[in-house]
C-alpha cells in the first residue's frame, strides 16, 4: 500500500499548544516541521534591530528585499531560526520581540513575503505546520486542519512555565495582558486574521496533556492517510 504524504495545518491563538503538539505530530509521522510563528518572530526581530515600525512601509520591504529567513536543523535534530544565515533563535522569544510580533505579522507584505516561502516548503506534502493562518490562507486545501483552542488563564499558565528558560521575567497579569492584545491584534487585523477554517476541526487543550492532543491528531491524521492510501 502506497502511504501518501498529507499536509497537516494546525492553527489557534498564542499558548494554545500548537508549536509543541506540531512538533509532537510532526515527529510521529517523519514528517518536516515549520514553525511559521519563528518566521513572523524572525522579521520582526530583524525590524526592531534596526528600529522600524511596522507603518514603515517602504522601510520594511527594504528590509524584506534584502533578508532571506530559514528553518534548519542542527545536528541533534533541534530546529534552529536563521537570518541572513545568523542563528537568531535565542533573540526571538525575548519580550520585546513577543510584544511586538502581532503587529509586524498584521503588515501585508510581510505577510505576503513569509506565504510565499512557507508555501514553498510545504508544496510536496510530508508537512506539519502550524501558525494563525495556515488552514485558511497558506493551505486552504490541507488535507487535515486543526484548530487549538484553550482559555486565557491555561495559555498565560504555560507562557509562564517557559519564561526562565527564556530567561524573561514577567508576572502573571503581564502575561496574561500580551496574550490578551495579541488575540485582539491577530483576530481583528485586516490581512489574514486569525480565524477558525470552516472544515476545521476544533480540539480544546485547556486541561489535555501534550501527550494527549498529539494523539487526537495523530489518529485524525491515520484516518485520512489510510484512505488516501486506498
Amino acid at each position: 500500500m502506497d502511504e501518501r504524504k498529507i499536509i497537516i495545518a494546525i492553527d489557534g491563538p498564542a499558548g494554545s499548544g500548537k508549536s509543541t503538539t506540531a512538533r509532537c505530530v510532526a515527529q510521529h509521522f517523519k514528517y518536516v516541521y515549520i514553525d511559521t510563528g519563528a518566521m513572523y518572530r524572525a522579521i520582526t526581530f530583524a525590524a526592531l534591530r534596526f528600529n522600524l515600525y511596522p507603518d514603515n512601509h517602504e522601510k520594511i520591504n527594504e528590509l524584506l528585499e534584502t533578508t532571506s529567513i530559514s528553518l534548519k536543523r542542527n545536528e541533534t535534530g533541534e530546529q534552529r531560526t536563521f537570518v541572513n544565515e545568523e542563528d537568531v533563535t535565542p533573540h526571538i522569544r525575548s519580550k520585546e520581540v513577543s510584544e511586538n510580533v502581532s503587529y509586524f505579522s498584521s503588515v501585508s507584505r510581510i505577510r505576503e513575503a513569509m506565504v510565499e516561502i512557507q508555501r514553498k516548503l510545504g508544496q510536496k506534502g510530508g508537512i506539519v505546520m502550524d501558525g494563525r493562518d495556515i488552514g485558511t490562507v497558506v493551505f486552504p486545501n490541507a488535507d487535515l486542519k486543526i484548530f487549538l483552542v484553550a482559555s486565557l488563564e491555561q495559555r498565560a499558565k504555560r507562557r509562564i512555565a517557559e519564561l526562565p528558560a527564556q530567561s524573561i521575567v514577567m508576572s502573571f497579569d503581564e502575561v496574561v495582558e500580551n496574550i490578551r492584545q495579541r488575540d485582539l491584534l491577530d483576530s481583528s487585523r485586516d490581512h489574514s486574521p486569525l480565524m477558525k477554517a470552516s472544515d476545521a476541526i476544533e480540539i480544546d487543550t485547556s486541561y489535555l496533556t501534550i501527550e494527549e492532543q498529539t494523539e487526537k491528531i495523530i489518529v485524525l491524521a491515520e484516518n485520512i492517510i489510510r484512505r488516501k492510501s486506498l
